[in-house]
Parts: structure tokens; sequence; C-alpha cells
């Protein structure tokens, strides 16, 4: 009996081939609206990655990004649908859209998750593709990872780095693949140091700067913990004017000993940060949890200002796919 109950909670709810087809048509006809408005205006500003479907739909648990020509297609991951469904909605996309299906890009993200790594590895096929926002330059690779190397939510945050970087020590923690850092660069950064705990990040994020003209011992890339990295900086004296945190929601690494709660531990983080930064200088704290909670009171900073809402690009229908907060020091 009670097992008839929990095969009952599962089905329901259940997309049906029918629904299936449903949802691909209203899912086809969203994807062609939005695509002709989105692909003129971001043409004009030489952007060609961004999203064109973000769960517009509620029954729609999907988002599909455009690439350069290519989309990748992630699922909301729920028993309901089945393993059919992420495909059939591919092929919707793809055939609206005029795409081969090597153009074609799949995830399956989970919407509550604790443990494990951040970045899953998916494949070590190493495709990569050249993208452009304005006038940077990115890599990206569609099939490896969970993420594709590029945060498409963060642009107009960029761009907003990029206007204050003229002359600064720019500091770039948990830097996944630089591209904050690509953006203080362009922008005139005298300085920068890009730590992150991954070496594939950081080649990652070393190939970025090459690809866009930078290099030399102005820019450091450094693979550490970012709480060691901060503890080493104070002792040395070191003092930045420009700094960028993202933060992972959570990791646990038990072989370096290392953990992470962005609930628990945002506040220790940012106290260590004013640490090295300079009197003046700006700091950028960012999170994409759901469920943050933060803490940031009496924190010995002159000012502290959420800033999330003019840093939400238009083409994303969540409008906290980020959390965002201007601090100076």
């Amino acid at each position: 009996m009670a097992e008839n109950r929990n095969n009952a909670r599962k089905l329901k709810g259940f997309v049906t081939p029918r629904k299936a087809r449903y949802q691909a048509q209203i899912l086809s006809n969203c994807i062609r609206n939005r695509y002709r408005h989105l692909s003129k205006r971001f043409k004009k500003q030489n952007i060609d990655c961004f999203r064109l479907y973000d769960w517009d739909i509620p029954e729609v648990r999907a988002v599909v990004d455009w690439y350069a020509g290519h989309v990748v297609i992630g699922e909301y991951v729920r028993l309901q649908t089945g393993p059919q469904w992420l495909p059939q909605m591919a092929q919707a996309v793809a055939q609206t859209l005029n795409l081969s299906p090597e153009h074609v890009h799949f995830r399956r993200r989970q919407t509550k998750t604790k443990e494990g790594p951040r970045y899953s590895r998916l494949g070590f096929s190493g495709q990569r593709l050249e993208v452009h926002e304005r006038d940077l330059l990115f890599w990206v690779n569609l099939d490896d990872f969970l993420d594709t190397g590029l945060y498409s939510d963060h642009r107009d945050t960029r761009m907003m780095v990029r206007k204050l970087a003229q002359g600064k020590d720019f500091l770039n923690l948990y830097a996944y693949t630089g591209a904050f850092t690509c953006a203080a660069a362009i922008g005139g950064a005298q300085t920068s140091f890009t730590v992150d705990r991954s070496a594939t990040y950081l080649k990652w994020a070393e190939d970025n700067l090459k690809l866009n003209g930078f290099r030399g011992a102005q820019h450091t890339i450094v693979q550490s913990d970012v709480m060691k990295f901060l503890a080493r900086a104070y002792q040395e004296g070191r003092k930045f004017t420009l700094a960028v945190v993202d933060p992972p929601s959570f990791f646990n690494d038990r072989n370096a000993g290392v953990s992470f709660d962005i609930n628990r531990g945002h506040r220790d983080l940012i106290l260590n940060v004013l640490k090295v930064m300079a009197p003046g200088s700006l700091i950028f704290f960012s999170t994409n949890h759901q469920r943050f909670a933060p803490c940031l009171d009496n924190l010995g900073a002159q000012n502290i200002v959420e800033i999330t809402s003019s840093t939400i690009p238009e083409d994303y229908r969540n409008k906290q796919i980020h959390r965002l907060w201007r601090i100076r020091v």
C-alpha cells in the first residue's frame, strides 16, 4: 500500500507524450520570438552569447543559451519528465533555429544540491568555441563541464568592472575562467591577481587573457584556496584597489581539508578581503545562491549597497539569477 502511494506521488504531474509535444511547441514559439528580438539587439553590440529562454513558462523547466550558432539546453530534472523529455525539447529548439544536431548541447541540472563539486566534468573532448562579448573574447566549452566557462548573467557587471579598472590593482577571487580579470585588464588595470583552487580553470583564465592580448607579469595567476591566499596576502602587506568576490554556494574538499558554505562563511570571507583592500577601494561581492541570507552589518566598510537590479541583463527572466553588493572600503 505504501509503495503504491509513493508511486502515485512520483507519477503526479507525469509528462505524457501528448503533453511533451505540446510543451515542445510552446517552447518553440517562445524561442522563435526571443531569438528574433534578442539576436538583432545583441548583434549591434557584438554580443553572440546570451540567454534565449529562462524558464519563462513554469511547466517547461528549462533554460536555453545561445553561443555563437550553438545552443545549450538545460533541464531542471524531475522524475515526471523522464529521459526523453530533454531530447524532445532540444529537437524543437534545433528545428526552430535551423541548427544541426552537433550544434545542440544538453545539460541536466539539479535544483537542490549541496554535495559534490560545483563544476562536474561531463567529458574530455577539449573542444572550445570562441565567443564575443562586445570587444572581449572568451573561450567556452559546450560539452565537457556542467557550466560552459562564461556566465552571461554577469555581462553587465563585467562592463561595470571595466569602467572602474583604470590604474587599479585588481583582485579576482574564486575567479573561475577569469572573465572578470579580462574585463579589468581591458579597462586598464595596472595589475591583477586571479585566484582559484582549480588548475584547469586557471589555465582557462590564462588562455582567455592571451586571447584578448594580455600577457606579462602584471597579470598573476594563483592556484590557492582563497582564505589561505588572503592570509598570505595580508601577512605580505599586499593591497588591492578593486576586487570581485564570487564564491560558490558550497564546496567540500576533504582531501585538501577545506570547505565553504555561503550562508555560514560569507561574513568571515568579506572581513578577510577587507584586510587586503586599500582605503577608498571597491569590492563587488556576488552569489547565485537562491536562498542566500546576507549578514553584512558592522563589517567596518564605509558603505555597502545591493546593486543586483542594475546588473541583471535583459535576457534573464530570473531577476535574481545572481545577487550583487558594492562595498566601499
